[in-house]
């Protein structure tokens, strides 16, 4: 027990987060994403089922958690065992369905299920596939969120470029999407429930900030901020500046709109 005491949690995740501290895991992190098949580990991207599923049961021991079942049981372990967290550099993303309210009429809820569950497995492919964690699934949208230590130094431009893919790949399946892009610090970690239940995640208003601005993107628009697009060193001063007005924040937001026609000069 003296041991575990000793150990300063927000110091691991700050470490795993932002450096390459934990290289063989975060090795084997991007193997694991290559393993057919979702559903798959929040953490780790360990796959649940499939040849993939068996494979990582047969080497590693990992399967669903019982507790948990976007975690693999070890991971799940780790964010129990290391529950707390530290305040990091990222950057966030959000993607939204437009107009799902009045799509979901159109259809039977089983019709509806299965453009949500394709907008699911799209999305999170392209995060995983970018090195992204994707940080929740929920109604009519997914979030994830991006750190040097695992996306390398890049990762601010890595997001932006994710977006950009993102919306590719929903206008091909014809689901209207609205995005939003930030990037500041935020809290990041393993925070669980009287329960006993845990999740990783991040919190605080920057990623706020960068779901808002997903609020506001209309189908087909990704909403990117100055200060994300200073961090991945990218000239937005050919795309369309707008001010918003955004929930909780006493000030305009100045940002940069981003739109399907941008990315064959890209």
């Amino acid at each position: 027990m003296s041991e575990k005491k000793s150990v300063d949690v927000g110091n691991v995740w700050w470490f795993w987060f932002t450096t390459n501290a934990f290289a063989v895991d975060k090795r084997l992190r991007r193997i694991m994403r290559i393993l057919p098949r979702d559903p798959r580990c929040k953490f780790c991207n360990a796959p649940f089922q499939g040849v993939g599923g068996l494979l990582v049961r047969a080497l590693f021991g990992k399967q669903r958690s019982a507790l948990n079942p976007r975690f693999c049981n070890l991971c799940e372990m780790a964010s129990r065992e290391f529950s707390g967290g530290a305040e990091v550099e990222m950057s966030m993303l959000f993607v939204d369905i437009r107009g799902s309210t009045a799509l979901s009429e159109k259809m039977s809820p089983t019709q509806f299920s299965q453009v949500i569950n394709r907008f699911y497995a799209a999305a999170t492919k392209v995060i995983i596939e970018a090195d992204g964690l994707v940080e929740k699934l929920a109604g009519d949208e997914v979030a994830a969120f991006w750190g040097a230590g695992f996306a390398g130094a890049d990762y601010v431009k890595r997001t932006i470029n994710v977006a950009q893919n993102l919306l590719r790949v929903m206008e091909r399946q014809k689901i209207p999407v609205g995005i939003g892009v930030h990037a500041g610090i935020a809290y990041f970690g393993a925070m669980g429930t009287t329960e006993g239940l845990t999740d990783i995640s991040a919190k605080g208003d920057e990623v706020n900030t960068a779901a808002r601005l997903a609020s506001k993107a209309a189908a087909g628009e990704i909403i990117v901020s100055e200060q994300a697009l200073q961090k991945a060193h990218i000239d937005g001063s050919v795309l369309e500046s707008r001010s918003l007005e955004l929930k909780g924040i006493s000030e305009p937001v100045i940002v940069r709109v981003m739109r399907g026609s941008h990315f064959d000069s890209a």
